[in-house]
C-alpha cells in the first residue's frame, strides 16, 4: 500500500511548540509529557497519553486509525500554548 504521506523516522527535533509540560503544570517532574515538537522536515511530533484502545471503538465515521498509528491525547492547554508558534499558512 502506497501512502501519500509517510513519517520520516530520521527527522530530528527542531523546536518545541508552546511551553513545556513543566511550565504549564501538566507534569510532576521536568521529564514528563505532554509536548509538541516541530521536526526538521516540517512535520510535528506529539508526546501524550496513548489512548488508542480506549477510543478506537468510538471514533467518528470519518476517522480511522491505521496499523502503525496511535491516538494520542494531550491537554488543551498544551495545544493552546503552541498556537503562537504555529504559522497560519
Amino acid at each position: 500500500m502506497v501512502r501519500v504521506w509517510e513519517a520520516d523516522p530520521s527527522a530530528s527535533f527542531t523546536r518545541r511548540l508552546g511551553k513545556s509540560a513543566e511550565e504549564l503544570g501538566t507534569t510532576e517532574d521536568k521529564d514528563g509529557c505532554p509536548d509538541i515538537w516541530e521536526l526538521d522536515n516540517g512535520d510535528i511530533a506529539v508526546i501524550g497519553r496513548d489512548l488508542t484502545a480506549e477510543y478506537e471503538s468510538r471514533l467518528p465515521a470519518s476517522a480511522s486509525i491505521s496499523r502503525g498509528e496511535r491516538l494520542v491525547v494531550i491537554p488543551g492547554s498544551t495545544l493552546r500554548a503552541a498556537k503562537p508558534d504555529i504559522s497560519d499558512a
